[in-house]
């Protein structure tokens, strides 16, 4: 670590966390350059939906390669993107009576979210944009503005503007509907807010806290969109891809968005790849308008259709992310009430989970007894006392209780330092 520390920016945060030279990854592992395996619940902050290194992707892209195909293509047709287009159309939008257009961006999130941005105000001709509270949808300037998170807003070194924020499902209390405060200032023209071009939000926050909302609030938001011309965008970056049980989101609760954002396990290999998904009559770009030299990654187009064609064609995938769920929540729940308190809160769906510890420096100390003890998770929410859990999707049975074994020694090892108890408590009776 030592090249690194001196070479590379202090930007770097994860290294930071897991000091340690990591060497090779398989399946749910990670392994240092000592050989220590970790089981990895961080999975490329949800980048790594099938694991490290499936075996199927990786022969593709070996026989890709042995063969000279495209690697880098600007937007030019080649094979890799007709196949990936192809397959996305015929096993992912239509059965799910999706009508879409695909517009490849640059090869971030952030990129795909800029995009969002500028053609819902392209489209409508207004400028604000809606996003709301512990919203994380990247660190470029258009998406940070519409960040909550005051740390990385503070990142960005000027003004950010064009963005107002509203209260989440469930930010003011459980009895409080927050469409309700959102529909009061859209009706009344002294409130202050100008008509938005777009509301952004995901429906599952997971750098937010792991706050979930209701298919009832999901449902009167997109209501309220239609009634005022608003366009929805659902970020679907890091809840994509399966990770709450099915392949968007957003499916099974009443919503179709008018424009959807992907990356992160898009490419099914940890490959750089984002997309926009766009209701036809929204795509009003011109040739080159949003453009970018990285826009459609070839190895990533191959991976994405081999994830496809292997994980999405069937239930099966889906069948075992609920099996699994089960697991997870009942195992968290139980073992938050038993070595941490009553009163702590186990959040999450499919297989995005998180346990609400209400102080930083307790997450962060169970965090830091995680990875001593071989298990690699990353904490979240506004002051990051959430830990975290994103499993591979692909994890086995076994192998998943193995890490949530780990998680529990280190919990018990953590909660027997008597402050930790103490001051909980004392936060619990305050609150």
């Amino acid at each position: 670590m030592k090249q690194i520390n001196a070479l590379e920016s202090q930007v770097r945060s994860y290294c930071r966390k897991y000091p340690v030279m990591f060497e090779k990854a398989k399946g749910p592992f990670l392994i240092d350059k000592d050989g220590k395996k970790y089981f990895d619940f961080l999975c490329g902050a949800g980048s790594l939906n099938y694991g490290h290194n499936n075996s199927i992707m990786k022969k593709e892209i070996i026989n890709y390669l042995n063969d000279d195909g495209i690697t880098h293509s600007l937007d030019l047709a080649t094979k890799s993107k007709e196949e990936f287009l192809n397959s996305f159309s015929k096993h992912i939008l239509a059965p799910r009576n999706l009508n879409y257009k695909i517009q490849f961006t640059g090869p971030t999130g952030t990129n795909a979210v800029e995009a969002a941005l500028k053609i819902a105000r392209k489209v409508t001709g207004r400028t604000k944009i809606i996003s709301f509270t512990n919203g994380f949808h990247g660190v470029t300037l258009g998406s940070v503005a519409a960040t909550g998170n005051s740390f990385h807003r503070g990142g960005a070194g000027t003004s950010l503007n064009d963005v107002i924020f509203m209260p989440y499902d469930g930010y003011m209390g459980k009895k409080i509907n927050t469409i309700d405060y959102l529909r009061r200032v859209l009706e009344d023209n002294s409130s202050g807010i100008d008509l938005p071009a777009a509301v952004i939000l995901e429906t599952i926050q997971g750098e937010g806290g792991i706050n979930i909302a209701s298919s009832k609030w999901l449902q009167s938001l997109q209501d309220l969109c239609h009634e005022f011309g608003i366009l929805m965008i659902v970020d679907d970056i890091q809840v994509g891809c399966g990770r709450t049980g099915t392949f968007f989101s957003f499916e099974n609760v009443g919503i179709e968005p008018d424009l959807v954002v992907m990356s992160k396990s898009l490419s099914g290999f940890g490959l750089p790849f984002s997309l926009l998904l766009l209701k036809p009559d929204l795509d009003k770009w011109k040739p080159g308008e949003h453009n970018g030299t990285f826009r459609g990654n070839n190895l990533a187009f191959l991976t994405a259709k081999t994830a496809i064609d292997y994980f999405w064609t069937t239930q099966e995938l889906e069948a075992e992310i609920t099996l699994k769920s089960n697991i997870l929540k009942e195992r968290l729940e139980k073992m938050a009430k038993e070595n941490i308190s009553s009163d702590i809160e186990v959040r999450g769906k499919g297989m995005v989970y998180g346990i609400d510890c209400i102080l930083e420096d307790l997450a962060s100390a169970i965090q830091h007894r995680c990875f001593e003890n071989g298990l690699i998770l990353e904490t979240c929410g506004s002051d990051d006392h959430v830990v975290k859990l994103l499993p591979a999707l692909t994890i086995s049975d076994d192998e998943l209780r193995e890490g949530l074994d780990i998680l529990e020694k280190s919990i018990k090892q953590v909660m027997n330092q008597s402050d930790f108890q103490k001051k909980l408590e004392a936060e619990i009776v305050e609150k």
